[in-house]
């Protein structure tokens, strides 16, 4: 049976799923353009938007990204570490992987209020001008890897991003009830 197949059947995602990259492309190796993300990203979107209606797409995406984000963070970051290593491991990890440069600007410990900024984001740096905020996988994505590290629930919104001419793009992430 292929990986497909089981996707088709399993409800859930699971990590092991991914398989050994690295040993089963051993001639093209574990990386790939950023085109070629963005051109599954992009149609997926527009599949999603025809099908749903764009809010509704970006609220999939949005939980997508959640899911990612704390798969993520479980199997490839220290989640039991004090914040500033965990968001240390989490900023050389998003380095590493090409995924966009992390940074904290603000954190208040007591309300668990976070703003963040990701430059030259994989999923919006040098798209055109629109205007709109248009990371709704990367808020999820955040919101997954912040949950995963503190145990609470967090709304993430993007409020800067590239296509809304910035040259980064700013997260403001509070925990939620």
């Amino acid at each position: 049976m292929s990986i497909f197949n089981q996707f088709k059947k399993r409800e859930e995602f699971d990590w092991a799923n991914l398989g050994n990259i690295k040993e089963n492309r051993e001639n093209l190796g574990e990386d790939m353009p950023v085109l070629v993300y963005r051109l599954m990203q992009l149609t997926l979107l527009d599949v999603l938007t025809k099908a749903h209606g764009i809010e509704q797409a970006n609220e999939y995406f949005r939980q997508a990204g959640y899911l990612a984000g704390l798969e993520f963070a479980k199997n490839t970051l220290d989640i039991t570490a004090n914040s500033n290593a965990y968001i240390a491991q989490l900023k050389d990890a998003l380095e590493t992987l090409k995924i966009g440069i992390f940074n904290v600007e603000e954190f208040d410990a007591q309300s668990g209020k976070i703003v963040v900024t990701v430059g030259e984001d994989l999923e919006c740096s040098g798209i055109p001008i629109t205007n709109q905020v248009v990371c709704a996988y990367d808020e999820g994505f955040l919101s997954g890897v912040l949950e995963a590290h503190s145990g609470k629930k967090y709304e993430v919104r993007e409020v800067d991003c590239w296509a809304n001419g910035s040259r980064t793009c700013r997260f403001n992430g509070t925990v939620c009830g």
